[in-house]
């Protein structure tokens, strides 16, 4: 509220805040968070005791049906480890979800989905910044991923047994820089080329809003040319 010009101290907002119903500051990084002025504006009157106590009701009451004060003993997660979260069966139902979830908006001459037995002797092309750069395949509040466990879209074609080149064309999502010469030559021997574009955290997250749906620097010239 304060960003937006709403109030105009970290006490005013703390006190719209509570009593408007907000009993959860997301702060994270900040050595004087807003909620810190309760007690302030608790001594001041703005925030009365029985609101107080109303809004730190459920937070708590979530906290134990969460088992966070149970000994450790009893909560059956609390022993859990990557060597369950990245089992197998985990891990194959994760999949499972993945491809369940992939929409295809246009499927020209039935390309799709590609399968290794047809592509015994074909040359793939995968090009562009998204191509085979882990870091930047995950979106706003994702968890901080396990690098082992990251199949870009490279490196899962390269499973596909096929001949698969690479270029990224431009190192980033922002293109500021585009090697079109490097993207015309691996596109130009190959049978199937697949796109790899889009935005990313670099160019759009929360606080960080564009004005238009455009792709990022020479992404749409880097698209044009590897379709021409």
């Amino acid at each position: 509220m304060l960003g937006h010009h709403y109030t105009h101290t970290f006490l005013e907002t703390a006190v719209a805040s509570v009593n408007a119903g907000c009993n959860l500051e997301l702060s994270y990084g900040m050595r004087n968070n807003v909620f810190m002025h309760i007690p302030q504006a608790l001594a001041m009157g703005n925030i009365t005791l029985q609101t107080l106590r109303d809004r730190v009701r459920p937070l708590f009451y979530t906290r134990m049906r969460l088992g966070e004060f149970d000994p450790p003993a009893m909560n059956p997660y609390s022993s859990l480890d990557l060597s369950v979260v990245q089992s197998p069966e985990h891990r194959n139902l994760s999949l499972e979800a993945a491809v369940k979830s992939f929409v295809l908006l246009k499927n020209v001459r039935g390309t799709l989905p590609l399968r290794a037995r047809d592509l015994s002797g074909q040359h793939l092309a995968v090009v562009g910044p998204f191509a085979d750069n882990p870091r930047v395949l995950f979106g706003d509040y994702a968890p901080v991923p396990e690098p082992q466990y990251i199949y870009t879209p490279r490196r899962g074609l390269e499973m596909l047994g096929a001949n698969v080149s690479f270029t990224a064309g431009c190192s980033e999502p922002q293109c500021q820089r585009y090697w079109r010469a490097e993207l015309v030559r691996a596109v130009g021997a190959a049978d199937v080329v697949l796109i790899c574009l889009g935005t990313g955290v670099d160019v759009e997250t929360e606080g960080k809003d564009r004005s238009d749906l455009s792709l990022p620097g020479h992404q749409l010239e880097l698209l044009q040319d590897a379709v021409q």
